[in-house]
């Protein structure tokens, strides 16, 4: 049970310290299960034994012209079915996700996005750890950029 509950808008600044990604823009989807990002150049290599995963971002919203490498331990490969009902096999990743002043280790799928609007969503099984419910009218309830809201 959550302790408090806390109104995300439909979109939101977020931060992924642990792979030097933030401020991005995210789209907080219900209809997702599970988190996932923009990701490309996927390649799979062993650190100290462990499958892990190096991949490229391009962090911001409508551009490709900054590109940040990432790397994380791979957590689990799995099906997804997208909204157009295709399914993929995807690689994912545990990751610290920081939404305004919350601030947590979440499983986040890996894909390419780039023909989407958003390059990260947040999916229902962060809103729910997070204790978060979505107004649809709203926007940027954690702050702009980064920033904690006045």
């Amino acid at each position: 049970m959550v302790d408090q509950i806390k109104i995300l808008g439909w979109r939101e600044w977020v931060e992924l310290p642990d792979l030097g990604l933030g401020p991005i823009k995210a789209k907080v989807d219900t209809g997702a299960r599970t988190s996932c990002l923009h990701a490309f150049e996927l390649q799979v290599f062993e650190n100290e034994g462990k499958p892990w995963i190096r991949f490229k971002v391009h962090p911001v919203q409508k551009s490709e012209s900054r590109v940040v490498v990432c790397e994380a331990p791979i957590a689990d490969r799995r099906p997804v079915t997208d909204s157009g009902g295709h399914t993929e096999q995807r690689y994912v990743i545990a990751t610290r996700l920081r939404v305004g002043d919350w601030d947590e280790r979440v499983e986040m799928t890996l894909t390419g996005r780039d023909n989407m609007r958003f390059r990260m969503l947040i999916g229902r099984t962060t809103m729910e750890a997070g204790g978060f419910v979505v107004n649809p009218a709203l926007s940027y309830q954690t702050g702009r950029k980064g920033h904690k809201k006045p």
